[in-house]
């Protein structure tokens, strides 16, 4: 498995990397911007704060169809992420050096931010859901799905787009990206909100002014990238794989 890297200044500060966070930016901004506002446009059709199964499933579609996008615009540049969990999960991974995910977060979390912010003004002021555990459903309960769900992503993000071995499952990684989270909306949803990205719940907080239970977006996310970080290149990939630069 390849090591932990900090990383230069240098190498975080090249023309490159900082392509790689605009593109972080652009992506997220419009991941979110579509995700958030699907959820938006369904209260506004329906006038119904819950979403109902066929909402779910538009909601479900809606986030995997964007993520597809902008995990495919972005990964010949910055690798794609377009999830801080992602970063954090290839980064414990030797993928990416502590110093450059950082920057990948910073510029995440502002795509996340500015999407929020332009959906409130497009769409006149309408409120912009946050991420919250339903009825019944406790905040452990909540960071464990999370974690689960989370887990099943960065290790699809591995085996698809990280593997030397994937061969052919490279061409359509950011295909197979899209249609995990779009499942693991559809059996989530319903109970910790289906995050799976701290970027995605992190920009609607901020835009609303809600913050309540907002570390659960955090925490299970986090462990569960930094669980598929460990496990996956330890078992499965060649201790000749080198980790890669911010030479995207």
């Amino acid at each position: 498995m390849p090591g932990i890297a900090f990383g230069r200044f240098d190498d975080s500060f090249s023309l490159s990397s900082i392509k790689a966070y605009i593109a972080e930016f652009i992506s997220t901004l419009l991941f979110v911007f579509a995700g958030v506002g699907s959820a938006i446009a369904y209260a506004k059709l329906t006038s119904d704060a819950a979403l109902d199964p066929a909402g779910l499933v538009a909601v479900a579609v809606c986030h995997g169809l964007a993520l597809f996008v902008a995990v495919s615009i972005a990964a010949n540049i910055s690798g794609g992420h377009v999830n801080p969990a992602v970063t954090f999960g290839l980064a414990v991974g030797g993928q990416i050096t502590i110093l450059t995910g950082i920057f990948y977060w910073i510029a995440q979390l502002i795509g996340s931010i500015v999407a929020c912010y332009l959906l409130s003004f497009v769409t006149g002021g309408l409120a912009v859901p946050t991420h919250g555990v339903a009825a019944g459903v406790g905040a452990i309960q909540g960071v464990v799905m999370e974690i689960i769900i989370t887990f099943a992503l960065v290790y699809t993000v591995y085996a698809t787009a990280c593997d030397p071995k994937k061969g052919a499952l490279g061409t359509i990684a950011p295909l197979a990206i899209g249609l995990i989270v779009g499942a693991n909306i559809l059996a989530a949803g319903p109970f910790s909100g289906g995050s799976m990205n701290p970027a995605r719940s992190f920009g609607p907080a901020v835009a609303s002014g809600d913050f309540s239970g907002h570390w659960i977006y955090w925490v299970g996310p986090l462990i569960g990238g930094g669980l598929a970080g460990v496990i996956y290149p330890n078992v499965f990939m060649n201790h000749e794989h080198a980790p890669l630069s911010s030479e995207f």
